[in-house]
């Protein structure tokens, strides 16, 4: 049986040396190919995608597998790590993507090619909490909204994105918006740090988007898009009024995220490449696209 090995480096002297010394560079690059990690885990089975930092324990991680196990991570204080062999089991396929709360330290979701989202909480042992059927594809990202805690934002490898409210997930429809644009897998979703109904997609349909969910449908503003649209070769004539802002020109995005620091900042990776954008109508309600 493969065993999968998941190690933590500490970087922090090479970063250093490089902050104070520009001849280091090739120094410090060969001596981090000879340093040993600093804690290492193999009790994994398989390869896995899935890893996510609390980002209220200094230290605590869970990481996930192909196998649909996911291992819990506790820091200690000697400088490393208890990982119990045990792991949480309560999804039937390879597990895609992990998210801890921004508001409860015992508490992550996770997603996976079974089509569900499971919520989990460490105290309770290694069942979820809660799980429900997200999408009828596999679920291949996650996001927990920082600003709105019961948020949770899930993309699909059928290019479907939808929203959840997670106090009404044991209800059953706890669905507040679900939108098919995308006719691709999502690879990435995160929402906006800075605004909590904003978010961002990114699409192996070579697309960038960005969702405002406090949008409403204005005719005005929809038929003078529509008029604009036409102009257009091959321009989409009718888009959810959620939609700001459509990001194009990148092959096989990969990944997003946006700035901490600046509002309105994202940076997206791609097979060729990354781009740092900042969009013109941000604030604006009307849908626009870029090249």
């Amino acid at each position: 049986m493969l065993l999968t090995s998941m190690q933590i480096w500490d970087f922090s002297s090479h970063l250093t040396a490089l902050a104070e010394s520009e001849t280091e560079v090739s120094r410090g690059a060969s001596s981090v190919l000879s340093q040993a990690p600093l804690f290492k885990f193999s009790g994994h089975k398989d390869e896995g995608y899935a890893i996510d930092w609390s980002p209220l324990v200094p230290g605590r991680l869970v990481t996930g597998d192909c196998k649909n196990c996911i291992h819990l991570w506790e820091p200690t204080s000697g400088g490393t790590w208890n990982v119990d062999n045990n792991s949480f089991i309560g999804h039937a396929a390879s597990i895609e993507d992990l998210q801890w709360s921004p508001t409860e330290s015992d508490v992550f979701a996770s997603c996976s090619v079974d089509g569900n989202i499971a919520i989990w909480d460490t105290r309770l042992g290694k069942s979820p909490a809660a799980s429900v059927k997200a999408h009828t594809a596999d679920v291949n990202v996650i996001s927990w909204n920082w600003l709105a805690s019961c948020m949770l934002a899930s993309g699909s490898d059928d290019g479907t994105l939808s929203i959840r409210d997670l106090r009404l997930l044991k209800e059953g429809d706890s669905v507040v918006a679900h939108f098919e644009y995308h006719k691709h897998p999502i690879t990435s979703i995160e929402w906006s740090p800075h605004e909590p109904s904003t978010l961002a997609v990114s699409s192996s349909d070579n697309q960038l988007t960005i969702w405002d969910l406090s949008l409403e449908k204005d005719e005005e503003e929809e038929a003078e898009f529509r008029a604009r649209m036409r102009e257009q070769v091959n321009a989409p004539q009718e888009l959810p009024p959620q939609l700001l802002f459509v990001h194009q020109g990148q092959k096989d995005l990969k990944e997003l995220h946006w700035h901490t620091q600046i509002p309105g900042m994202l940076v997206s990776t791609a097979a060729d490449g990354f781009n740092v954008l900042m969009p013109s109508n941000i604030e604006s309600t009307l849908p626009s696209t870029d090249a």
